[in-house]
C-alpha cells in the first residue's frame, strides 16, 4: 500500500524518528465519484500507534460512503523526546494536504472529517481547539485551512487533571511532568488539558466511550462534551455501558486480530533499527521489545466481539450528515 508523506524534506525534525516521517495510507472507494473525507488516527497513549485502530476502521467508513486515510504520527515510545505540539502539527500538515489535493483524491474538501481513538483523540480535539493557531509556513499550505468540518473522538485522553490517563501527558510533555512544581510544567498541563480551551469556533464533535472505560475514565468524554456545551459548539456524546478500553470497531476481524498490515508501527520499527544499529541506546526489555504492542492478541474462536458497540459508526455518520 502506497505510503503517502506530507512533510518535505528538511521540515520534519523530530529528533528520534530516524527514518520516519509522519504519513498516510489511502482507501479510496473505486467508483470514480468525490466521497467526504475521513482521516483515521489509531491510539496509543502517545507511546505508538496500533494497528487494530486503523484499517478495520478506515474500511467501515468506507462502507459508509467515505474515501479515508489512515494517519500515522509522531509519538514518543522510549518517552525521551517528548512529543509536545508534534502530532498536532502533523495532523494539521495532513488536513491541508488533503485539501490541496482534494482532486486527485476524489474527497469533498469542504467535508474533511478526522476520526482518533484515546490519544489520537487527544491530537484530534488539540486541533479543534487550536486549528487557529496552527499556521503553517509553507507556502503551498499556509492559505488552506486545518480545521476539521468535524471529528469523531473515540474514548478520547482530554483532561490532564484529576481524571488523566498520565501516562499519555507523560509521554506526550515529559515523564516528569507530573513531578515538577514550576509554571512552565503548569502551563503545558493547562494548555493540554482541552476541555478548558474549547471555543465556539470548534468544528462539531462526535463523543463516544465506554462507562467502564477501563483505561481512561469516562470522565473524559463528559468534560469535553459539558465544554463544547458551554461554548455552543454542535456535539452528540454517547456512551455505551459496558466494554473496555480500545475497541475499535470490535466485530469479529477485531476479536480474532485481522486488523491488517502493521504500518502503523512504523515509528517503532525505526527505533528497533536504530537500537540495533547502534545508533541510540538500547532500552530495557531490548529493541525487539519495542514491538511488543503488536501482539500475538489471544483469540478466542467463539468471540464474535461486541455487536451492541459496532453500530458507534452509523450513529457517528447520522450525526456528521445532520450538519
Amino acid at each position: 500500500m502506497e505510503k503517502i508523506e506530507f512533510w518535505q524534506d528538511g521540515e520534519y525534525n523530530y529528533p528520534l524518528a530516524f527514518e520516519f516521517r509522519p504519513n498516510l495510507r489511502q482507501y479510496l472507494i473505486d467508483d470514480g465519484n468525490v466521497h467526504p473525507c475521513m482521516i483515521v488516527l489509531p491510539g496509543g497513549g502517545y507511546a505508538v500507534v496500533v494497528p487494530p485502530e486503523g484499517e478495520l476502521v478506515a474500511k467501515r467508513f468506507n462502507e459508509l460512503g467515505y474515501n479515508c486515510f489512515v494517519m500515522t504520527y509522531t509519538t514518543n515510545q522510549l518517552m525521551r523526546e517528548p512529543v509536545m505540539d508534534q502530532a498536532m502539527k502533523d495532523l494539521a500538515r495532513a488536513i491541508r494536504f488533503v485539501r490541496k489535493n482534494a482532486s486527485s483524491y476524489r474527497v469533498d474538501p469542504s467535508k474533511l472529517y478526522v476520526c482518533g481513538f484515546s490519544a489520537a483523540g487527544h491530537v484530534c480535539a488539540s486541533v479543534c481547539d487550536y486549528w487557529d493557531e496552527l499556521t503553517d509556513e509553507n507556502p503551498l499550505y499556509k492559505d488552506i485551512s486545518c480545521r476539521p468540518d468535524a471529528a469523531i473522538l473515540s474514548y478520547p485522553v482530554i483532561t490532564s487533571g484529576e481524571y488523566a490517563h498520565k501516562d499519555s501527558f507523560k509521554f506526550l510533555l515529559g515523564g516528569d511532568i507530573y513531578d515538577r512544581e514550576d509554571e512552565e510544567a503548569k502551563a503545558l498541563l493547562d494548555r493540554y488539558s482541552l476541555e478548558k480551551h474549547v471555543k465556539p469556533t470548534n468544528p462539531p464533535c462526535f463523543v463516544w466511550q465506554t462507562e467502564t472505560d477501563n483505561l481512561v475514565p469516562v470522565k473524559n468524554s463528559y468534560l469535553y462534551a459539558d465544554a463544547l456545551k458551554a461554548a455552543g459548539v454542535k456535539y452528540e456524546h454517547i456512551t455505551f455501558p459496558e466494554g473496555f478500553h480500545g475497541l475499535s470497531i470490535p466485530n469479529r476481524d477485531w476479536a480474532q486480530g485481522n486488523h491488517g498490515e502493521p504500518y502503523t508501527a512504523e515509528q517503532s520499527f525505526a527505533l528497533v533499527n536504530a537500537v540495533k544499529a547502534g545508533l541510540i541506546e538500547e532500552p530495557e526489555g531490548g529493541a525487539d521489545g519495542l514491538l511488543g504492542f503488536l501482539g500475538p492478541y489471544p483469540t478466542d474462536p467463539d468471540f464474535d466481539g461486541f455487536p451492541e458497540i459496532c453500530v458507534w459508526p452509523e450513529k457517528a455518520d447520522n450525526f456528521i450528515k445532520s450538519l
